[in-house]
């Protein structure tokens, strides 16, 4: 069995990484390679970005953003955001990510999974799932959407995704525990890894979500800190989770 991953979170916003609370009240947290440096060098087991002020006029910048991660990193990275067609993903992609994040234009179009996932593999596709109240809520979890959850993972999974990324709405941010009612129940649906993001506010509430789901996002409880991530792994093993050790890929 793979070990479960704990995945730093950044969110960007016009070249910067920022963070708030349930998607709104963002702040500046800093530089993303400086930061995609400390959580590699901390432990990170890979890394998320996601351009939650997505735009056309946006790209470039994202994918110099891209460029310059890539530069500087060893392990993987995801990029989400602004991915609408095969094109904007073969644009990250070729920048240098190793996958893309679909939501919004993935639920307008499903095909689309399947057509990445063709080109690069099913690996390279992960598709998000912002979740509020039962169901899917595009444009970065501000409109809800008549989706219902669990069966949206199912068909992602069908078109070739090659894992689900479940954002409690509820939760993110917030620092109180992982919606883990909604996770183990996507969990159960699917056969492709799920990722467990929103509300890791403590070492255990890491460890309560990898017990249920493959990989943990955590974000605020890292930002303000990011040198203490190493500090939160061996936390977390102390609590019975066998994370990978720092430096084996």
């Amino acid at each position: 069995m793979p070990r479960p991953r704990l995945i730093p979170c950044l969110d960007v916003a016009h070249g910067r990484v920022v963070k708030g609370v349930s998607f709104v009240g963002l702040r500046d947290v800093g530089d993303p390679v400086e930061l995609a440096t400390h959580y590699s060098n901390g432990g990170a087991d890979e890394l998320v970005f996601l351009d939650i002020a997505a735009t056309p006029e946006e790209a470039a910048t994202m994918t110099a953003v891209v460029a310059r991660v890539a530069e500087v990193l060893s392990i993987p990275f995801t990029v989400g955001g602004g991915v609408r067609s095969v094109d904007d993903a073969s644009r990250i992609i070729e920048s240098g990510a190793d996958r893309v994040s679909l939501n919004s234009a993935a639920l307008a179009d499903p095909s689309l999974i399947t057509k990445i996932a063709t080109r690069y593999g099913s690996q390279a596709v992960v598709v998000a799932i912002d979740a509020g109240e039962g169901v899917v809520h595009s444009h970065g979890g501000r409109v809800a959407t008549q989706v219902a959850t669990v069966p949206w993972a199912q068909r992602a999974a069908e078109c070739g995704a090659g894992e689900i990324l479940l954002t409690s709405i509820r939760q993110d941010g917030r620092r109180s525990g992982y919606d883990l009612e909604l996770t183990r129940a996507v969990r159960d649906a699917i056969a492709i890894p799920v990722i467990a993001s929103g509300g890791a506010g403590s070492a255990a509430h890491v460890a309560e979500a990898l017990a249920v789901a493959d990989a943990a996002l955590v974000a605020s409880i890292v930002h303000e800190n990011p040198e203490g991530l190493a500090g939160l792994r061996d936390e977390i093993i102390n609590l019975g989770v066998a994370l990978r050790p720092i430096g084996v890929r």
